[in-house]
Parts: C-alpha cells; structure tokens; sequence
C-alpha cells in the first residue's frame, strides 16, 4: 500500500528521521511506536506531504508521492487525523464531514456548489452514512465544540473518512479517552478495517497497539530500532531498553 524508502529528514542541526525504511501492506493495520520524541508525527507529516523529505522516496502503490502537496496526496487516497484536534470548533458536525467530501469532490466529481439535484441527494447521504456509521448521526446539527471530547476524536476520524482513503493515518487517537472512550475506538477501528481501509497508527497505549497491530515498528531517536509482530516487539530486548532503560 505505501512503502518508505530510506527516508531521511533533518531540522538545523536535529534529525528527526535517520535511514528510514518500511512498507504497508494493504488491508493491514501497522502501527509506529517509540518514546517521546521518536520522530513519530514527522513521519505522518512526511507521508501526508506537510514535510517534504530531505533524502529517500515513498511510493503510495507504484506513484512517488514524496513531493506532493497535501491536497494531492489526499485525494490519491491518503487521509489523516491529529494528535491534537484540528476541526472547526464553529461548524456543525455535519459540516465538518463535508469538508472531507469537498476535497474528495474535487478529484472526481463537480464543486458541490454546481452539484445537480441528484448528486446532491447522494452527497448528503455519504455524509449521512458518515455520521452514523461513526455514532454521531444524532449530533449531526450540532457545532463540533459543543459535543464531548471523545466524540470530537471520532469527528476528526469521520472528516478523514468522508474523503473515501485507501490508507488512513491515526496519530494518537485514543489521548485523552476515558477507558470506555477507548474501548469504543477499538471497536471502530476494527470496523474501518473492515471497509478494506488499512491503516498506519501512532498510538502510546499499548493496549491499543498490541490489540490492533498487525505488524509494529519501533522508533528511537528518529531510526528503526525494531520491526514485528505484536508477540515480537514485546520479547525485543532493544525495545525494552528504549521504554525502560538499561542498568
């Protein structure tokens, strides 16, 4: 599905991302780990084109993406969520879907503004089917600030579905869910799995990780320290000395 090849990306002085090499295969859900600091969301910001690299290539199936603008890579079928809530707080729910479609419009169909009266219909139903599908079909008419914070993480999760990807990045989607909120997220993921979606995920519970992953790579200090199964990440000695330290 995506594949990085030797990916390198430095700040002045600091590199964030060291030699990096990976590859997604569809249908899977492959989660990035490490300790703060690992260079975690420098690579989703690679991928989604917010950086550009400083040496190596990704390819998204057979197309080097490496510098491409975010709008593009989107609508190549790439769609991501924040660590820190990005919607617009005056929107409605709805709304806030809709801006996903917008950008999924534009690769294929008419602005929604020169829409027919039936492509209308359909529009809306997609974010209907959005909305429900994501559980958050009754605060459909309300503004994304007003409703919960767990429900805020699942808005963001349903913009970034609204815009139909192939492969969906979730940077720390759990953070500041409530142990019921979390168990809800599981769920959801698995369901969006389901939908043949696959799915790269930074995520700092490990209950989560070692729950959903198929396939964890570890991150220190911006290289790849490991790369496994969940059953194998956990036995890797270099692993435990990144999280817990050496005598």
């Amino acid at each position: 599905m995506i594949s990085l090849h030797d990916v390198t990306k430095t700040f002045g002085g600091l590199t964030a991302v060291s030699h990096l090499s990976f590859e997604v295969e569809q249908g899977r859900i492959f989660a990035l780990i490490g300790p703060n600091g690992a260079g975690k969301t420098t690579i989703f910001n690679i991928i989604t084109g917010i950086y550009s690299p400083d040496g190596g290539k990704i390819l998204f199936g057979e197309k080097e993406i490496s510098e491409l603008k975010p709008y593009q890579i989107n609508r190549m079928g790439i769609a991501r969520t924040f660590q820190n809530i990005r919607l617009f707080p005056e929107l409605t729910v709805e709304e806030n879907i809709q801006v996903g479609q917008r950008n999924s419009n534009a690769a294929g169909r008419s602005h929604p503004l020169f829409l027919t009266r039936e492509e209308k219909r359909s529009y809306r139903a997609e974010c209907a089917e959005v909305m429900e599908f994501m559980g958050l079909g009754k605060f459909r008419n309300t503004c994304a600030r007003e409703i919960p914070y767990g429900l805020q993480r699942r808005l963001e999760i349903a913009r970034a579905l609204a815009s139909k990807p192939d492969l969906l990045l979730l940077d720390e989607p759990s953070c500041g869910m409530n142990e019921e909120e979390t168990k809800a997220l599981i769920r959801d993921i698995e369901k969006i799995r389901g939908r043949g979606c696959t799915l790269l995920l930074v995520e700092h519970d490990m209950d989560v990780v070692m729950g959903l992953s198929d396939r964890i790579l570890v991150l220190n200090f911006g290289r790849k320290i490991a790369e496994g199964t969940p059953a194998e990440i956990q036995k890797d000695p270099q692993v435990q000395e990144a999280y817990l330290g050496s005598e």
